[in-house]
């Protein structure tokens, strides 16, 4: 068989399919933390200071308390990303759909709920980066490649 299972019947350090993916989750990983990390504990959450949303307007707490829980809720999936990056790397392929999905859904919601930037958010522009990125390491990573 040419492909490997997203859901392998074991999980465990055994890079299935090619390594470059690995590295390139692992990294993804690591911004995922720091990114998390920002929106948490950041004095506006990055959304003014990052993302360039006008805070001095009323209801400017609820956005910077909506982007601590988002925070919160990054960091979860960033540990789990670098669980899954430094201990079970049999599973990143599956983390790769989750994270094409994520995308996917982020520029879903971008599209169905407008909000006034005063520039383009990072997280906009990543997203064009990350799908296709995204992408191509979940296809080389179902590849057979060099076994670790």
């Amino acid at each position: 068989m040419n492909r490997i299972p997203l859901l392998p019947a074991q999980a465990d350090n055994t890079i299935r399919g090619r390594r470059l993916p690995v590295y390139v989750f692992t990294a993804i990983a690591i911004v995922s933390t720091i990114r998390s990390c920002i929106h948490l504990f950041a004095s506006d959450g990055g959304a003014g200071s990052i993302a360039g949303m006008v805070l001095p307007a009323a209801g400017a707490d609820g956005i910077i308390f909506a982007f601590a829980l988002w925070g919160s809720a990054q960091l979860i999936y960033a540990l789990v990303q670098l669980v899954v990056a430094f201990r079970y790397r049999s599973l990143v392929p599956l983390l790769y759909v989750l994270l094409i999905l994520e995308t996917l859904l982020r520029m879903l919601v971008g599209h169905m709920r407008s909000v006034t930037f005063a520039h383009t958010p990072p997280g906009a522009i990543a997203n064009y980066v990350m799908l296709p990125l995204g992408v191509l390491m979940l296809t080389l990573s179902l590849r057979r490649g060099e076994r670790t």
